[in-house]
C-alpha cells in the first residue's frame, strides 16, 4: 500500500519492534543490565494569535496584516513576533527545548519555517497544510528531528452545512502519525475549531460539526490500532469538556470537594475579565496516566489589566496599539508525557 493511501484513509499499519530489538531489550532485563529510558516527551499547544506573513495573498483576506494595511504590519515586526514566540518555546524547553509544538493561527509554510530556524537552527522540521480558512489561517506541528520521525500525514477538510443551508467552511485539522524515539508509534491531532463570533450559543453548531470530523478521525485510528497513543490538542474555542470518544480531556481536574470536575484555575485566554480554557489536551488511556498537562503563565508573557485588575495575556496589539514586546492572546499549554 502506498504511503498516499494510508495517509488519505487514515487506515495505518501499526509499527512493531523488530524480533532482534525485543530479544535484546528481554536480554539486557535478563541480565539485570540497566534499562535507559528515554527523556519525557515535552509537546507544546500555542495559539500565536495573526502570526501573519507580511506580505499581500491575493488568495486570502489578509491585507490587514500587510505594510500598507490598517496594522502596518512590516518586516521588522514580523521578524519580532516570531522571535518573542521563539523566546517563549525557549523557556519552556528550558535546556533541551521542546519537543513538538502545535501551532494555531499560522498564515502559511514561510512563518513556520521562520520560526523554526529562530527557535533552534537545524534542529526542527515541520508539517503544514494551506487550509481553506478565508483569512489564511491555518495550524501546523513542529517537531524535534532528533527525537520525532513522521510516518504520515494529512489535513482533515472539517466542512459542514446547518439547517438553513448556511454552510462552514474553516481550518483544517492536522493529522500526523510519528514515530518516538525510534520505538513508540504518536497519532497527533492539532485543531483550531471555529469561533464564538456572532454569539457562543449561535456559534455552537460549528464547532460541533469540528468536533464530528475529529470523532471521526479518531475513530479510525482506533479500527487501525490496538491500544493506540494519540493526542489531540489546540484551540477549541470552548470550556474544557469530556465530551470526545476515546480520549480524555486533560485539562480538567477534580474540584475541592472531588464530587465534579472542574477547569483549572485561571485559564489560558481572558475576555472581559473573565479567563477561560480555551486550549485543550486530549490523550487516549494509553497516555493517561502517563501525562500530565498545565497552563504555561509565566508573568513576563502577560500585563497588568488595568481595567479588570490582575493580568491577562500580553498580546502584539493592543487593539490598533502595537507593543514590540507582545506575544498572544493566549497562553500556551503544555503535554509532559513519559512514554
Amino acid at each position: 500500500m502506498t504511503l498516499t493511501r494510508l495517509v488519505h484513509t487514515l487506515h495505518l499499519t501499526p509499527i512493531r519492534f523488530s524480533l532482534v530489538s525485543v530479544s535484546l531489550v528481554c536480554f539486557g532485563l535478563g541480565m539485570g543490565i540497566n534499562v535507559v529510558f528515554a527523556e519525557p516527551l515535552k509537546v507544546v499547544s500555542y495559539n500565536v494569535e495573526n502570526l501573519f506573513y507580511p506580505e499581500r495573498d491575493s488568495l486570502k483576506d489578509d491585507s490587514e496584516w500587510t505594510p500598507d494595511g490598517e496594522r502596518r504590519w512590516s518586516y521588522t515586526r514580523y521578524y519580532r513576533k516570531v522571535e518573542n514566540i521563539a523566546r517563549v518555546l525557549t523557556n519552556i524547553g528550558e535546556w533541551d527545548g521542546v519537543d513538538i509544538v502545535g501551532l494555531q493561527e499560522v498564515e502559511n509554510a514561510m512563518v513556520v519555517k521562520r520560526l523554526c530556524y529562530t527557535l533552534r537552527r537545524g534542529e526542527y522540521d515541520f508539517v503544514h497544510y494551506e487550509s481553506p480558512d478565508a483569512r489564511g489561517i491555518d495550524v501546523a506541528l513542529i517537531y524535534k528531528k532528533s527525537r520525532v520521525d513522521t510516518i504520515a500525514t494529512r489535513a482533515i477538510k472539517v466542512k459542514g452545512e446547518r439547517v438553513n443551508g448556511e454552510r462552514l467552511i474553516t481550518r483544517d485539522i492536522l493529522y500526523v502519525c510519528a514515530q518516538i524515539d525510534k520505538r513508540d508509534t504518536v497519532h497527533f491531532f492539532v485543531c483550531h475549531l471555529p469561533s464564538q463570533r456572532g454569539g457562543k450559543a449561535e456559534s455552537e453548531w460549528k464547532r460541533r460539526v469540528a468536533k464530528e470530523v475529529l470523532q471521526g478521525a479518531i475513530d479510525s485510528v482506533y479500527l487501525a490500532f490496538r491500544d493506540p497513543k494519540i493526542i489531540v490538542m489546540g484551540d477549541f474555542n470552548g470550556a474544557p469538556k469530556e465530551d470526545i470518544r476515546g480520549v480524555k480531556n486533560k485539562m480538567i481536574v477534580e474540584s475541592q470537594n472531588g464530587t465534579e470536575p472542574v477547569e483549572r484555575p485561571n485559564g489560558t485566554h481572558k475576555y472581559q475579565g473573565r479567563w477561560t480554557c480555551l486550549d485543550h489536551f486530549y490523550t487516549s488511556p494509553s497516555l493517561d496516566s502517563l501525562s500530565r498537562a498545565e497552563i504555561y503563565n509565566a508573568a513576563w508573557i502577560q500585563e497588568p489589566d488595568e481595567k479588570y485588575l490582575d493580568l491577562k495575556p500580553k498580546r502584539t496589539y493592543n487593539g490598533f496599539r502595537y507593543q514590540k514586546d507582545g506575544f498572544s492572546d493566549h497562553l500556551p499549554i503544555v503535554l509532559t508525557v513519559s512514554l
